[in-house]
C-alpha cells in the first residue's frame, strides 16, 4: 500500500509538472497549437465560451491551446491548472517560461529567447488579452498617469511580441515571423497596446487628461458619451448597476482589413465594448491604422504592413455579454437597465461575429 501511495503521488506531481512545461515534454507535433498569453481562469473561460458558442470555430480534433506565462507574474497560475483539471479541458495545456526580464533587455535576445522560439516553432498563432497598464519605462516615458500592477507580465508579453515582429528599437533584430510570415498574432485592448509598444510605439497614458484636457471624472463625462472609453459615472455615483465599460461606435479607415479581411461594409459604424483609459500614440514599426473612435482621436484597430495575419483591436470582441442577453446594466444613473447585447444591436453583433469568423478562418488555414 505504501508503494502504491508513493507511485500515485509521483504520477500526480509528474503530471502536474508536465502540464506547466508543455513544450519541454513529449507532445504531439502533428497537432496545431494556439498560444494564449496570460492564461488566467477568466481568459480560459472566455476561450471556452467562444468555442462552445461557435464564435471561435476551429477543428478541436487537430487544434489545441497552450497558455504561456512568465514565472514571477502576479497571478497564481496553479488556479488555471486546477480549473483545467476540474473542467476536464483536455485541449488546454500550460507552459511556464523562466528568465530574467527588465526594461533593458526586452528588445534583444535575452534569457527567454530560446523558450519563445520553441513556442513559436511549435504553434500557429497567439492571442493576447486585455489587462492593466504597461510600465511607461518600457516605451521610454516616465510614469505620469499609469497604474502598473504586474510588470513581469508586461515585460514577457512585450518581449514575446518584439521577438515575433521586431521593432524600431533594434533594427538589426530578425523577427521570428520572417521565417513564418503567415503566423497569426492578435490581441484585444492591452494586447493591441503591447503590440504597438513592442514594435517601437508609445501610448497615451490617460485619454481624458492628455487628449481632452479633462482632469477629473466630471470633466471626463463632459466630453460626451460617444467619446468615452470607459464609464466615469462609477466614480460619482454609487448605483451598483452602473457598467464599468462604454459601448460606443467606431469607424473604419481606408485600410482593407475591415472590408476585405473582415467582410463588413466600410460605411458601417458598429458599437464595441471599451474598458481602457490608455491608447496608442506613436505607431510602432510597420503598423497601420484600421479603425478609429467616433471622433477620430483614438486608434481602435491596427494591422501589420508585412505580415497579413497580425492585427489587433483596442476594444473587446471576446466579451460573452455581447452575444447573448446576460445581466442588465446601465451607463448613466438615469438610464433604464439593459443588456450589452441589446444595447449594441443586431448589426453590431453581426460585426463581432464576422470578426471571429475571420480569426477562425485564419487559424483553420494554418499548419
Amino acid at each position: 500500500m505504501k508503494h502504491l501511495i508513493i507511485l500515485t503521488l509521483f504520477v500526480f506531481f509528474a503530471g502536474s509538472g508536465y502540464s506547466q512545461d508543455f513544450f519541454n515534454g513529449k507532445f504531439n507535433k502533428r497537432k496545431n497549437y494556439i498560444i494564449l498569453a496570460n492564461p488566467t481562469v477568466g481568459n480560459l473561460k472566455t476561450i471556452g465560451y467562444l468555442q462552445s458558442h461557435g464564435l471561435l470555430d476551429i477543428n478541436l480534433k487537430k487544434t489545441k491551446f497552450v497558455g504561456v506565462y512568465l514565472e514571477g507574474q502576479e497571478y497564481d497560475f496553479s488556479e488555471s491548472e486546477k480549473y483545467i483539471e476540474s473542467a476536464g479541458a483536455k485541449n488546454i495545456f500550460l507552459h511556464k517560461v523562466k528568465g530574467n526580464l527588465t526594461e533593458d533587455n526586452l528588445f534583444e535576445a535575452n534569457e527567454c529567447t530560446p523558450e519563445i522560439r520553441k513556442i513559436f516553432d511549435n504553434s500557429i498563432g497567439i492571442i493576447f488579452f486585455g489587462g492593466p497598464d504597461i510600465p511607461p519605462s518600457v516605451y521610454g516615458e516616465e510614469n505620469s498617469l499609469s497604474v502598473v500592477t504586474d510588470s513581469a507580465r508586461h515585460f514577457f508579453e512585450t518581449t514575446f511580441l518584439f521577438h515575433l515582429l521586431g521593432g524600431s528599437q533594434n533594427p538589426g533584430f530578425t523577427a521570428l515571423l520572417e521565417g513564418k510570415p503567415g503566423y497569426m498574432a492578435t490581441g484585444f485592448c492591452l494586447g493591441m497596446q503591447t503590440m504597438n509598444v513592442a514594435t517601437g510605439g508609445t501610448l497615451i497614458q490617460d485619454i481624458p487628461a492628455e487628449v481632452y484636457n479633462a482632469g477629473d471624472a466630471t470633466q471626463a463625462l463632459a466630453i460626451g458619451r460617444s467619446n468615452l472609453h470607459r464609464n466615469y459615472w462609477q466614480e460619482l455615483d454609487s448605483d451598483t448597476l452602473l457598467m464599468g465599460i462604454n459601448l460606443h461606435k467606431i469607424r473604419f479607415t481606408n485600410h482593407p482589413f475591415f472590408g476585405k479581411a473582415v467582410k463588413i461594409s466600410k460605411n458601417s459604424e458598429p458599437r464595441v465594448c471599451s474598458s481602457h483609459h490608455q491608447a496608442v500614440e506613436k505607431l510602432g514599426k510597420e503598423l497601420v491604422v484600421t479603425a478609429l473612435s467616433d471622433d477620430g482621436k483614438i486608434i481602435e484597430g491596427l494591422a501589420h504592413e508585412k505580415y497579413p495575419n497580425v492585427f489587433a483591436v483596442q476594444f473587446h470582441p471576446e466579451v460573452p455579454a455581447l452575444y447573448e442577453d446576460l445581466s442588465k446594466r446601465k451607463f448613466h444613473p438615469d438610464d433604464i437597465p439593459n443588456t450589452y447585447h441589446q444595447i449594441i444591436g443586431a448589426q453590431s453583433v453581426k460585426f463581432h461575429k464576422k470578426y471571429w469568423k475571420h480569426i477562425s478562418e485564419v487559424l483553420n488555414s494554418l499548419k
